[in-house]
Order: C-alpha cells, then sequence, then structure tokens
C-alpha cells in the first residue's frame, strides 16, 4: 500500500529558536508553510491566554498556579526566550488565514469567552470558521464548544484505548480523534475510521514513527519538529 502524507500541526509554534506557544514561536512554524498550528488557552481572570502549564516553574519561575493570579502579572513574566504570554487574539490575528488553528483548551471556563473570541473574529475579519479546530482532554467543555459555536470543529483528545473506542466522539459531534503516540491501537484507528473521524496523534518528533502512522492511515500529526514530518511528505511525494 502506498503511503500518503500527514497533515502537520507544530505543535504550540515552533520551538526551536523561541519559548512555546509564543508569537515567535507560532511566526516560525509559519515560515515553514505548515498546514496547522496547535496552542494551549487558559482563562486568567477573563482573559484567554495562550500557555500550557496549570502552575508556574518549568518555564517562567515560581509554584503558583496560574488561575490565581492577574492576566497582566502573567503577562509581565519573561518567558525563557524573552517573550511574553500572547492573548488568543493576538494569536489569531497573527494566524490570520496562514494556517489552520487547533487551539486546545487546558484550564477551566474556557468555552464561553473562547466562543465570543472566535465569533467576533470571523465576523469581524469575513474569516472563515473552517480553519479552527478547538480540542480538549474535557469533553464538558468541547460539548459547551458543540453548543455555543457548532460552526468550529471539535476534537477530542484521549490517551489511552477507551472500551468503547471512539464512541465518545459521538455525543460531541466531533471533527477528530487525537490520540496519543504510546497508545496506537489500529481498532481505536479503524473505529474512529468508521466514524468519519480524522486521526491525528500527539506528540510525535521521531522521524522512524511517521512512515508506520503513515501506513495506518492515519490523518496527522502533532509534532515539536515540524521540518521531518514536512521532510517526510516531499518524500512521499517524490519532490
Amino acid at each position: 500500500m502506498a503511503l500518503g502524507t500527514l497533515f502537520c500541526f507544530a505543535h504550540r509554534g515552533y520551538q526551536g529558536l523561541f519559548s512555546e506557544n509564543t508569537l515567535q514561536a507560532i511566526s516560525e512554524a509559519l515560515d515553514l508553510k505548515v498546514g496547522g498550528v496547535e496552542i494551549d488557552i487558559w482563562n486568567i481572570g477573563g482573559q484567554l491566554l495562550v500557555t500550557h502549564d496549570r502552575r508556574l516553574g518549568r518555564l517562567q519561575p515560581g509554584n503558583t498556579i496560574i488561575t490565581d493570579m492577574q492576566p497582566e502579572t502573567l503577562r509581565a513574566m519573561p518567558l525563557p526566550c524573552g517573550s511574553k504570554i500572547p492573548t488568543l487574539q493576538e494569536v489569531l490575528d497573527l494566524i490570520g488565514d496562514k494556517a489552520q488553528l487547533n487551539i486546545e483548551i487546558k484550564g477551566p471556563n474556557c468555552a464561553t469567552l473562547l466562543a465570543q473570541e472566535i465569533r467576533t473574529f470571523v465576523t469581524d475579519r469575513g474569516a472563515t470558521f473552517d480553519q479552527y479546530i478547538v480540542s480538549s482532554f474535557d469533553q464538558l467543555q468541547l460539548y459547551e464548544c458543540l453548543r455555543l459555536l457548532p460552526e468550529v470543529r471539535r476534537g477530542v483528545i484521549i490517551v489511552g484505548v477507551p472500551l468503547d473506542l471512539a464512541a465518545c466522539t459521538a455525543p460531541l459531534k466531533a471533527y477528530s480523534l487525537h490520540t496519543a503516540l504510546d497508545f496506537l491501537h489500529k481498532d481505536l484507528l479503524n473505529d474512529a475510521k468508521y466514524r468519519g473521524l480524522k486521526n491525528y496523534i500527539f506528540t510525535v518528533n521521531n522521524p522512524d514513527d511517521l512512515a508506520l502512522l503513515a501506513s495506518q492511515g492515519v490523518d496527522g500529526v502533532f509534532t515539536d519538529r515540524p521540518q521531518i514530518v514536512l521532510d517526510f511528505n516531499k518524500k512521499i511525494m517524490g519532490t
């Protein structure tokens, strides 16, 4: 069977030169002409900020849970590359129509604000809902997104192999199933495909895994190393 190409989501942007989830890391990914960019959001004091961790300590000094902070305080703390945490609005402006944007809901109470921001952005800019995917482990918030913003596609993230395989995607009218590379399972992939879902795998950083995933009919991957996926696709296409 001939291998197909893999859709490439740059995971938290391209982190080669700049800190994850920053405007600079996202710009680096866009410069590579990736198909998609993945970011993470939290509701911090009524603002949607683009960051991953629940608590300070990995990229910024401290030990505070970020939802206990004021957004201005968190944004004033520099990241290792010297940049600051961006707002979702800043990322939407930067991405424009250059790539698909997968917005992962990490923290609580994001769905209502997210629906408002995307709807306003699309309306004001004459943009399209088609380029966005909202994903999360939090299926309650995904259900809220279905209710508040049905125009935007939903991706269900799981780690493991559920007994009922991809059945959890049905009530959410999901577009895609995002599964962990460590729990790759043909029955799960096949059930998702049978249900009409895209199969996206995270986080794929070894070139040796790409041919395996393509041979199993995977549609795309989230990667910290987008160039390896672009190189793989060029090889498959013979260019």
